[in-house]
């Protein structure tokens, strides 16, 4: 009876275990075609050709006012960049990068004598957030919940045109 006892509680455990979370999402809806964050908002929105099929809430950079021109200056950028990249193993739980600097960036930030800097990124809040901390509080990345993210990094491809509004 104890075999038996041992062998239902391992089976118990291992159907649990197998229910936890998996931040890798599936998502086989409608393409994503476009992300647009709107700063004045906060918000960013995941664009099927002609409506939004998603919008988040978003934090950004702790200077949120104006376009990045340079390393450490806490803006998060404005223009149009793409998302290039992807970081599975985020400190911040998943990220998708943007291009920012692109060309025009680049040559205005060596006009002004400064690096243009980089790292940008869409990102969760990881285990470093503090809930108390300021809406706006990244180096200048766009910030959603851990869950928002898992949802975004499944539904946006590398490739996706993305558009950081004023």
């Amino acid at each position: 009876m104890t075999f038996l006892r041992a062998i239902l509680v391992l089976l118990s455990l291992s159907v649990l275990a197998s229910c936890g979370s998996n931040k890798f999402q599936t998502y086989n809806g409608p393409e994503v075609t476009r992300v647009v964050v709107l700063k004045s908002a906060r918000q960013v929105q995941l664009w099927h050709h002609d409506r939004v099929l998603k919008a988040y809430k978003a934090g950004l950079g702790f200077a949120p006012e104006g376009h990045k021109y340079r390393e450490g200056d806490g803006r998060t950028p404005e223009g149009t960049y793409m998302i290039d990249r992807r970081n599975p193993k985020s400190q911040f739980h998943l990220s998708i990068g943007v291009s920012y600097p692109n060309l025009a960036d680049r040559k205005r930030a060596d006009l002004m004598g400064f690096a243009p800097g980089g790292d940008i990124f869409i990102h969760g809040r990881g285990k470093t957030y503090k809930p108390d901390a300021p809406f706006d509080w990244t180096a200048g990345c766009i910030a959603v919940t851990d869950e928002e993210i898992e949802e975004i990094y499944a539904m946006v491809k590398d490739g996706t045109p993305i558009s950081i509004l004023p």
